[in-house]
């Protein structure tokens, strides 16, 4: 059976890119209500998506979305931030406010909801990685999602006695906003939706989306020199 048909997903981020990618392929695979957020949300015009306002790095905000929307089996932490700059010479007040929306946004999601996924019986929380959770080269954005890896490992041992599914999800560059100043080759949001849905269905704990990502965990036993990504400028 589905555990996706019939189902009420939340997507943090489900306006734009990868999130509303998700959004779609949800409703196309008979998810009957889908919550996407967005910190200035905009209304949408399917009856099944219902817009909420959201700012994952707000205590009180992650709390008001986890009270109004007490119905969802599965979880997309999909909202992140991208500021690319060298370690050395980064504004460490930027840094940090990277890791609160892409690490510490996603720890408050699963927190909130993980009473909530409980309640449905379990259900699935998604996280999203990249490839630059293991490759040299993102600075402060690879360790942001080194350290989100990490995290959502741990949370799978937490939140197993209560059978929900934790998936982590690692990519390349997806063709959306975010990097779309970058000179690298990029993947649809469309087949990212639909890998990392593929895995929901399978059961998978990780999704591997793309070549370049499974290549580069499959380094991970070698030198670390291996692991360099040439991001391109």
């Amino acid at each position: 059976m589905s555990v996706i048909e019939g189902s009420v997903a939340l997507v943090t981020g489900g306006r734009r890119g990868i999130g509303r990618a998700f959004v779609e392929e949800l409703l196309q695979r008979g998810a009957k209500k889908v919550y996407a957020t967005a910190r200035r949300p905009d209304p949408s015009t399917d009856a099944r998506v219902e817009v909420l306002a959201l700012d994952v790095t707000d205590d009180t905000s992650v709390a008001a979305l986890a009270e109004h929307a007490r119905d969802v089996d599965l979880v997309f932490n999909n909202a992140g931030v991208l500021h690319p700059a060298p370690l050395l010479s980064a504004d460490l007040q930027q840094v940090r406010a990277m890791f609160d929306t892409n690490v510490f946004g996603p720890l408050r999601i699963a927190q909130a909801f993980a009473p909530v996924l409980a309640a449905r019986g379990g259900g699935v929380l998604v996280d999203m990685h990249s490839l630059l959770s293991w490759g040299a080269g993102g600075a402060a954005y690879g360790a942001s999602k080194a350290a989100l890896w990490s995290l959502t490992n741990s949370l799978r041992i937490e939140l197993a006695a209560q059978r929900t599914q934790v998936v982590g999800v690692h990519l390349g560059f997806a063709d959306t906003d975010m990097v779309a100043a970058m000179p690298v080759p990029k993947i649809s949001a469309a087949d990212v939706a639909r890998t990392v849905l593929d895995g929901i269905e399978r059961g998978d704990s990780e999704v591997l989306v793309d070549d370049v990502t499974r290549a580069i965990k499959s380094a991970l036993s070698g030198p670390v020199e291996g692991l360099t990504i040439a991001i391109g400028r």
